[in-house]
């Protein structure tokens, strides 16, 4: 824990905190005092000294006299959160390195007891209990300091001593990789989707030598020449060869060399405002719009390491369908095909690991993905935990899971145009007619829950036409779970539970092979 600083015992700083009601994991001993954390209308930071002597370092807040010593009862600020990062070792994010590990969104800030249950629960998986897209954080008016902070908050107070990550994930622009920095994030994901064209596989020929004569091949650093006599005619991988066909490469780069430019571009930018060593960086193509063929995942990585990026994950859109909340929708025969190429890729090319967005909910695809990568690989959820905080307020309050259902159907066509989904609003049942069994079920419905998952901008937020027209529900809705926060980080344990089990002990590991961090 560092020089003066473990956790809680039977002395008086201790005591004193109990006493002032902190959670009894989150007492953390410094010197002569102790800092822990309490549940009030929020989160409270306490802090305790001995009569005369010095308070932790950075606490601030109200002093009172209690127990012989001094009490601070302060505010769970980004000034507090500072000061506890400061004071305790564990709670500063750290790096996840070739381990299995797992990032779960907290679009509410209240989530991170719940959380921190499900990984104890299944050991051996590195959390990243800070994550958030920029995306996301346009849509609920918070900052990636915010997330962090909340991370910060909830595992002191959940008595987590492991560490976690903190991910500014699917990133655009150098602004957004700066906030990252700025708040202290480990683990910085880049996401170039808007400079992906969309060539399929079955892309007329015409369409694919156009976005190849496009190609940005100064900025690359690189010619059309040179780049077609760079690969060799296969790769020889630990699941079988693969034929590396000049056309496939052509398409490859047709479909990926502006978005190779711009992850490189992201990537010095980051590695000249961050000591070597102090982050790890992920490629996301993901929200493609058509399948990463291994070959484009072979160019991808080809390029970038020529470019000298370095990354500790790879996140390709995977065939089949990953929609927002709900289980994986294909071939489950041929999406475990699909995972295996490309892990036998990533091991090949640096022994990175596969990162598998929208994971949420993907039950039936989960021991494949395990199975194929061996370990090496970081499972991101988000939307599911503001589900399950939707599913405890159904149960508890229907008339505020009314208004929550009434805002979702008003912003769903707005809100549904940058995500993966097909539900359809068509038939959903009317807020105003509504039993309250029908609204605690509208989260076991797949097209009912897409639209909640998708919605939480407007209802967080106000990010919708109908959001003026309930202004408070997000303060309402935050409010609710708080109260029910015992209930909701129960279920979450549960829920978080059933992704995290299948990677429970699936290993990991240091990177051992290539130069991808």
């Amino acid at each position: 824990m560092g020089p003066g600083v473990g956790e809680a015992g039977s002395g008086e700083a201790a005591t004193a905190l109990r006493q002032a009601g902190a959670a009894e994991g989150s007492i953390t001993e410094i010197g002569g005092g102790a800092v822990g954390i309490r549940a009030g209308k929020r989160w409270e930071v306490l802090a305790w000294t001995p009569r005369g002597a010095a308070s932790p370092k950075g606490i601030t807040g109200a002093s009172s006299e209690k127990a012989g010593g001094t009490l601070i009862t302060g505010p769970a600020d980004h000034a507090n959160a500072v000061a506890l990062r400061a004071l305790i070792p564990s709670l500063r994010p750290r790096l996840l390195g070739g381990a299995t590990s797992a990032g779960v969104g907290d679009r509410l800030g209240i989530a991170t007891p719940g959380h921190v249950a499900a990984f104890r629960a299944n050991p051996g998986i590195v959390p990243v209990l800070a994550q958030q897209s920029a995306r996301e954080l346009a849509r609920t008016g918070r900052t990636f300091r915010d997330v962090v902070d909340a991370a910060t908050f909830g595992a002191l107070a959940a008595g987590w001593r492991e560490g976690f990550g903190a991910d500014a994930d699917h990133l655009k622009t150098i602004a957004d990789i700066d906030a990252g920095i700025d708040a202290g994030c480990t683990m910085f994901t880049a996401d170039p989707v808007e400079l992906v064209p969309h060539l399929p596989a079955d892309a007329p020929q015409a369409a694919i030598d156009g976005a190849f004569a496009a190609v940005p091949w100064a900025a690359l650093e690189d010619d059309p020449a040179a780049f077609m006599t760079r690969y060799p005619a296969r790769l020889d991988l630990d699941c079988g060869p693969l034929e590396l066909p000049p056309a496939a490469l052509h398409a490859a780069a047709a479909r990926f060399g502006a978005a190779v430019v711009q992850v490189a571009k992201m990537y010095r930018h980051l590695a000249a405002a961050r000591p070597a060593g102090s982050f790890e960086f992920e490629v996301a193509v993901d929200e493609i719009e058509h399948r990463t063929t291994p070959i484009d995942h072979v160019y991808l990585a080809t390029e970038l390491h020529r470019l000298g990026a370095r990354w500790e994950s790879f996140a390709p859109r995977f065939v089949g369908d990953f929609e927002k909340g709900i289980d994986y929708v294909g071939d489950k025969a041929e999406f475990a095909a699909d995972v295996e190429i490309h892990a036998a890729i990533a091991r090949h090319l640096g022994d990175y690991k596969l990162s598998v967005h929208s994971g949420s909910d993907k039950f039936s695809i989960y021991d494949a993905v395990a199975k194929a990568t061996r370990g090496r690989v970081h499972l991101k959820t988000s939307g599911t935990s503001y589900l399950v905080a939707l599913q405890t307020i159904a149960a508890a309050d229907p008339e505020l899971m009314r208004r929550i259902w009434r805002v979702a159907l008003d912003a769903y066509t707005t809100a549904r145009a940058s995500y993966h989904v097909s539900a359809t609003a068509a038939g959903a049942p009317s807020p105003e007619e509504a039993s309250p069994q029908v609204l605690a079920g509208l989260l076991d419905d797949p097209h009912t829950r897409e639209i909640l998952h998708v919605t939480y901008g407007a209802v967080l937020h106000g990010d919708g036409a109908s959001g003026a027209g309930d202004p408070r529900l997000g303060d309402d809705l935050r409010a609710a779970v708080w109260t029910r926060r015992e209930a909701y980080w129960a279920a979450l344990e549960v829920h978080i539970g059933r992704h995290l089990r299948p990677f429970s002990g699936a290993g990991g590991g240091p990177v051992t092979k290539g130069a991808t961090r």
